[in-house]
């Protein structure tokens, strides 16, 4: 008979301090760069004084809107400054010149601001002004939200210290801090009328939530599900303000959420004989996984095409309409092999870290030709982790006998 697998651990009563420390220490760095941003943002820049007229020139790399876009952004650029216009599809259309007048105002605390016209009214010039120093200090907001992550991430594994090993914590937290470095290195650009730090923001939850579900599947826990509840409804959010990834958006809404309540209860039912916070597990059958790819180039073609056939428009790409097809059908086999692993982890399978390899690395294709470096380091952790998960599985498989009955 195998002995209980030892899940929880005494804590280090030093690093358990150096935690409180490192916590507190982060929480007041969020809080000193949320109250920096927020006062450049809001602080009263005096007024307006005329300086003149400059000539800008549109920046077409940015548009692709057709009659089904209420607004059409159009941004005017000489140098590094920028006048963004926002026209009806209208009056878009009408758009023959590439170039435009810009009225340019500078304010008391030396801030240049652009118009399409003279005379801007006070909400106009706030508007303005906040849009601008909003993208300036994006990367202060970025670091404070950054350091939020972090403090729930290190706030987690001190909590939970006892149920998590020293590899485990050390993993979590390195991702963690390499997401947070990322983030503050490469800012994303506003998109869809969507401020980038709160593109950001959700990028850096999307992580946190994710490594944390990988590494309870990892550790056999059912709380995993849990978990990934959050997930799901970030990635919904993500893609509904990216407008793309409609296939995953789909995938998730009408799959992922559904399966994730079934697999806790399913899981509920099988734990570990000797140790109740482990799930039992198994591996899958030759044939079955012949039945699997099938189904997966299946899904991938008509899934595919069927989306990359609607005219769908999003800024986010930059207008590329070879990039978004081609994003679309990577898209459409990242959710077949991402339906797979759902059941695969529902049946309590290890092929489910196979199907986690081929996801990351399709999804790690889509990050790269969509600019989302932060998202890499997801990837980088999913690698990780699902080489760690995978040994830990075959492991226990190798040392129990295999389960008979029902596969429910």
């Amino acid at each position: 008979m195998l002995k209980r697998i030892r899940e929880y651990r005494e804590p280090n009563p030093r690093l358990f301090l150096l935690e409180k420390i490192l916590l507190v220490a982060m929480a007041v760095g969020a809080v000193i760069c949320f109250l920096a941003g927020a006062s450049r943002v809001t602080e009263d820049y005096g007024q307006l004084q005329y300086v003149g007229t400059r000539t800008m020139t549109r920046d077409l790399s940015q548009e692709d809107y057709d009659e089904d876009s209420a607004v059409c952004e159009v941004t005017y650029r000489d140098g590094e400054d920028y006048l963004i216009v926002a026209y009806t599809y209208e009056a878009y259309e009408q758009l023959e010149t590439q170039t435009i007048t810009a009225y340019e105002y500078v304010t008391d605390n030396g801030t240049h601001l652009f118009f399409d016209h003279e005379n801007p009214t006070q909400a106009e010039a706030d508007r303005a002004y906040q849009t601008l120093t909003a993208d300036q200090t994006m990367s202060i907001f970025n670091l404070g939200t950054s350091l939020c992550i972090l403090v729930l991430s290190l706030g987690i594994m001190t909590a939970f210290s006892r149920a998590f090993s020293t590899y485990e914590k050390c993993w979590f937290l390195s991702i963690m801090v390499l997401a947070t470095i990322v983030a503050v290195l490469f800012p994303e650009e506003s998109a869809n009328g969507v401020n980038g730090i709160v593109i950001m923001f959700l990028y850096l939850l999307d992580t946190f939530l994710n490594i944390l579900c990988e590494l309870l599947i990892s550790k056999q826990s059912r709380y995993n599900f849990l978990v990934s509840v959050a997930v799901e409804i970030t990635e919904i959010v993500m893609c509904l303000v990216l407008m793309y990834r409609f296939a995953t958006m789909v995938t998730t809404l009408f799959f992922w959420l559904p399966i994730d309540i079934l697999s806790y209860i399913n899981w509920s039912k099988h734990k570990d004989e000797e140790a109740d916070e482990l799930t039992a597990v198994r591996r899958l059958k030759g044939w079955q996984e012949v039945l699997v790819i099938l189904g997966i180039v299946v899904w991938t073609v008509v899934l595919g095409y069927f989306i990359s056939g609607l005219n769908i428009q999003t800024d986010f790409l930059g207008g590329n309409r070879t990039l978004e097809t081609i994003v679309t059908y990577l898209d459409a086999c990242a959710s077949a092999v991402g339906v797979a692993n759902g059941l695969f982890i529902f049946f309590r399978m290890r092929e489910q870290w196979i199907a986690w390899y081929i996801c990351a690395a399709l999804e790690s294709i889509i990050n790269i030709l969509s600019g989302q470096y932060v998202l890499l380091v997801l990837k980088l952790g999913y690698f990780t982790n699902t080489t760690y998960g995978y040994i830990r599985w075959s492991r226990y498989i190798s040392s129990h006998k295999e389960e008979k009955g029902s596969i429910l």
